[in-house]
């Protein structure tokens, strides 16, 4: 029996895109096919810090950015965790990220990755958990840049997404 789909309000995950600069993104890898190297490169572009954790990387670059063996080697607070790792790791890592101090406002897991019991933890502990999601399609979606390929983005306005900067680098929040 498979757990219930997850919905999620755009104003949360707005609101979460808007005021996090500096994410953790915890199974970075430095291989130009694999998605957490396409993401972090996506949400370089639109001006996040985003940290690469990845124990067999560490101290190496992906994409200019040092990469950190884990949670706590990360140098500076994080804002944000997006674990690009199987469910069964997310338990741990979010133990991790409970370690920190201080502690992240959110835990993020990327498509296909979910685990309950490790989410509940982290709500309980006050953290704002989003799964089975991805930042950058979220970003994308709410922008109006998915649009750009034909995906219904489920965001109907008249009005011109705001300018960001980046080629075809539109906004999250709307224009005043």
């Amino acid at each position: 029996m498979s757990a219930a789909p997850l919905r999620y309000d755009d104003a949360v995950i707005r609101r979460i895109l808007t005021e996090i600069r500096t994410i953790a993104m915890v199974g970075a890898s430095a291989k130009e096919i694999r998605p957490s190297y396409f993401v972090l490169k996506y949400l370089l572009a639109k001006g996040f810090r985003v940290i690469p954790v990845n124990p067999g990387l560490a101290g190496q670059e992906i994409l200019g950015q040092t990469v950190y063996a884990d949670l706590a080697s990360i140098p500076e607070p994080v804002e944000m965790v997006d674990i690009f790792r199987a469910s069964d790791a997310v338990p741990g890592i979010v133990d991790q990220a409970l370690a920190l101090e201080p502690k992240p406002k959110v835990i993020w897991t990327q498509l296909g990755v979910r685990h309950d019991e490790a989410a509940a933890k982290a709500e309980a502990a006050g953290l704002t958990v989003i799964m089975d999601r991805c930042p950058k399609i979220e970003f994308a979606r709410l922008s109006g840049e998915i649009g750009w390929n034909g995906v219904n983005s489920r965001v109907i306005s008249s009005k011109k997404p705001t300018r960001g900067a980046g080629y075809q680098s539109f906004g999250l929040t709307p224009r005043r």
